[in-house]
């Protein structure tokens, strides 16, 4: 065997590899020593099949699965022996593959290949200790417990009835039948029976809701809207509709009491209890928005005290990620880059500048965590998995078998739970401090806060 680098150029590693077809005969020929023993011919006893006899049968099986395994092999020691750490599958050439591969495969040429990969930069870890954090903190106010009650009232009120006559009004409940065309031609999933529509909830295409007002039961009105541009449906976008309504029932909504017995017909005991479930659940909200917003501030300042170069091709795989998305929204939006305030050109240079910056986050944390032996039990892993199942009543069977059938889908519970634990065992080092903030101050957005996550 002859090992020869021909390439190393930054991350970029290349070797030569040849194989004399002797050393793979030889191979061969151990293998079919092995099959004497295991197979059965007809008109041979086990274990008394002639090695040629075997050669001329399966020979070139055994060959092709020789020179697999040899490369396999090959492959791994000469990463070992050089102590590189692969950013992906190494890329094997064979020159003249056809003709090549079948002249090993026959015995009569050395098996030679090339042998390209990329390897993970070295990274200096720097002194965590050093980073210093503000954690933005937000109290809950009394207003926006009200104000969630009124809004979980507003979802749970009761409907009545309206009476003999009675018009449809803004904000009614009206059960509808409808028909909907499109060039006069009735369009998929253009037609409903016994559909509920509150008008003024804007559930509707826009202008559909508004057109109800005056409808009678039993009356049948033409409804004219145009679909919206960034429509999701593409051959209904910006396209021109008229359905044919038909009132069925009429409900008014009532008022409803913020009291004990509101609270009764939500499940809890008083009215005090569904306060104390709203503010528990407000502060959640609270919680994830600072647990995010400081999450963001570590990975800027991870990101500005490691600057290394990424894997080229780790970076191209994630920016033609990100680049499939945006292309994908954008079309489903009906929308340009230049509706975007930008051109074409200019994003793809920014969004390959969030791609690389993924990329070396991603190895960052992922050397950080390797080095300070920070590990996702298998525990943890099935509580991840029985929460993805309970998200899914009835299906959790079906959940759990998704992920004992497919190790991929594991890695992508994994990997997010890895990720935080690298982030509590930062932040036990970081210096944070505690800042008293607004609910609006804590919510506000930042500029290209997602883009950059």
């Amino acid at each position: 065997m002859q090992v020869t680098e021909t390439v190393s150029d930054g991350l970029k590693r290349e070797f030569q590899v040849t194989v004399p077809a002797a050393d793979l005969e030889t191979r061969m020929a151990g293998r079919l020593n092995e099959l004497k023993d295991r197979v059965q011919l007809r008109g041979f006893r086990p274990g008394k099949v002639p090695v040629n006899h075997l050669r001329k049968v399966y020979g070139r099986s055994v060959m092709a699965e020789t020179v697999e395994t040899v490369i396999r092999e090959l492959n791994a020691q000469i990463v070992e022996e050089r102590g590189l750490r692969l950013a992906r599958e190494p890329k094997v050439t064979i020159p003249n593959e056809e003709t090549e591969v079948d002249r090993v495969i026959s015995g009569k040429a050395d098996l030679a290949y090339t042998l390209s990969f990329e390897v993970l930069p070295a990274i200096t870890l720097a002194d965590f200790s050093t980073i210093k954090l503000e954690k933005l903190v937000a109290e809950v106010a009394d207003s926006e417990v009200d104000d969630a009650l009124k809004q979980i009232a507003e979802q749970n009120k009761p409907y009545e009835a309206k009476g003999e006559g009675a018009k449809v009004e803004s904000n009614d409940r009206v059960v509808i039948d409808f028909v909907g065309r499109v060039d006069g031609a009735v369009f998929p999933g253009g037609t409903g029976n016994d559909v509920a529509v509150t008008v003024g909830s804007n559930q509707f295409i826009p202008g559909f809701e508004e057109q109800l007002v005056g409808l009678g039961v039993g009356e049948t009105k033409v409804v004219k809207v145009t679909f919206p541009e960034g429509y999701p449906t593409e051959t209904l976008a910006g396209k021109a509709a008229e359905f044919d309504v038909t009132a069925k029932s009429i409900e008014a909504p009532k008022e409803v009491a913020i009291d004990d017995a509101f609270a009764k017909s939500l499940g809890l005991e008083s009215l005090e209890k569904v306060k104390d479930a709203v503010k528990d659940r407000i502060a959640r909200e609270h919680a994830t928005m600072s647990r995010q917003k400081l999450k963001r501030k570590l990975l800027d300042q991870l990101d500005a005290m490691h600057k290394f170069t990424p894997p080229p091709t780790l970076v191209e795989d994630e920016f033609n990620s990100i680049w499939t998305t945006i292309e994908g929204d954008l079309k489903r939006q009906n929308r340009t880059f230049a509706d975007e305030g930008t051109t074409e050109e200019k994003a793809r240079e920014e969004y390959r500048a969030i791609a690389e910056r993924r990329v070396r986050l991603g190895l960052l944390l992922a050397e950080i965590g390797d080095k300070n032996s920070i590990k996702v039990s298998d525990e943890e892993i099935q509580r991840a998995i029985v929460e993805r199942a309970r998200q899914i009543p009835g299906r959790e069977q079906e959940v759990w078998d998704y992920y004992r059938k497919n190790p991929q889908a594991v890695a992508g519970i994994r990997a997010p739970i890895y990720e935080e634990k690298v982030v509590d065992f930062l932040l036990e080092l970081a210096k944070v401090t505690d800042k008293t903030v607004t609910k609006e101050e804590l919510f506000e957005e930042e500029e290209d806060e997602t883009a950059k996550a």
